[in-house]
């Protein structure tokens, strides 16, 4: 029975299943003429906010005792939350963003978390799970209409903050060069940032995509020698199987390693467009011709 359900479709556990569909008509934004209002991803997303939203709370909170020294040290699962929360701070948020880290700390946890989270749900084999007559599970993050949503949040938070805290050293470095040049430059430099959006919806969905494919293919062996004997299928399965294991073992790194590289690109992009250094640079300059 369960060689059958997946000889139906080996990527059933990636692709996104339907549940609330209205009709409309937005052009290349409603393919067939319908409009998702809920599907297997989005829901896994409301689930990764609800899990962080009840667990985080109440690991933090977890102190090893009530003394005065005591209450100030984390436990269990608290402990790591904080540890992954420092580095953030510290070896992430603050290179690039300095004086402004404590402004943005909080998006920035909330991001890698919430990446994370949805990365490892993705993971779980729970597609036989059905709501409103549709199976759930898969990465959302494999979705690039999610990523790409992810990321003009991110270019939202460049953009509103470059105006709201660069002011006119915002708008000045996209023309880094003479002023005569600022024809050539600062369409250059509008198409680098879209790049670097673009790079983070790309970057993320194909890392997801790329394990529950692979997967997918060693899956479609077995299946390929199933159709012969079942001799033939338990051969293959022999290599197969403990291949599969190790891919999502690889998994589990690449959902971690994926939601730091979103983390980190976003907090460099946010601190491109509001720390400047001209100043600094300037100040350094005269004291070493003064020395």
């Amino acid at each position: 029975m369960v060689l059958a359900f997946l000889a139906e479709n080996p990527l059933e556990h990636i692709v996104r299943h339907p549940m609330i569909q209205r009709p409309a008509d937005l052009g290349w934004l409603t393919q067939g003429g319908k409009i998702t209002l809920l599907d297997s991803h989005i829901l896994m997303m409301m689930l990764a906010a609800l899990l962080l939203l009840l667990l985080v709370p109440v690991s933090v909170r977890k102190r090893r005792g009530t003394g005065e020294v005591d209450a100030l040290v984390p436990t269990g699962a608290g402990n790591a939350v904080e540890a992954i929360c420092e580095y953030l701070r510290n070896e992430v948020a603050r290179p690039a963003l300095g004086e402004y880290t404590d402004r943005f700390i909080k998006f920035v946890w909330s991001v890698f978390f919430f990446v994370l989270t949805v990365n490892l749900l993705g993971i779980l084999p729970i597609n036989w799970i059905r709501v409103l007559g549709a199976p759930i599970g898969g990465s959302a993050t494999a979705n690039p209409w999610i990523t790409g949503t992810m990321a003009l949040i991110t270019l939202g938070m460049v953009v509103v903050n470059g105006v709201r805290l660069g002011g006119r050293q915002f708008f000045a470095h996209f023309n880094p060069g003479p002023w005569w040049l600022a024809w050539l430059l600062v369409p250059i430099e509008v198409i680098g940032l879209v790049a670097r959006i673009f790079a983070l919806i790309v970057r993320l969905c194909a890392n997801m995509v790329a394990g529950h494919v692979l997967l997918a293919v060693l899956l479609s062996f077995i299946l390929s020698a199933a159709e012969k004997s079942i001799v033939s299928a338990l051969g293959v399965a022999i290599p197969v199987v403990p291949g599969s294991i190790a891919i999502n073992l690889l998994e589990i790194f690449v959902a971690l390693l994926q939601a730091f590289i979103f983390t980190f690109l976003t907090t460099l992009f946010i601190g491109q467009s509001i720390v400047f250094h001209h100043h600094d640079d300037h100040g350094h300059a005269k004291g070493a011709q003064a020395h």
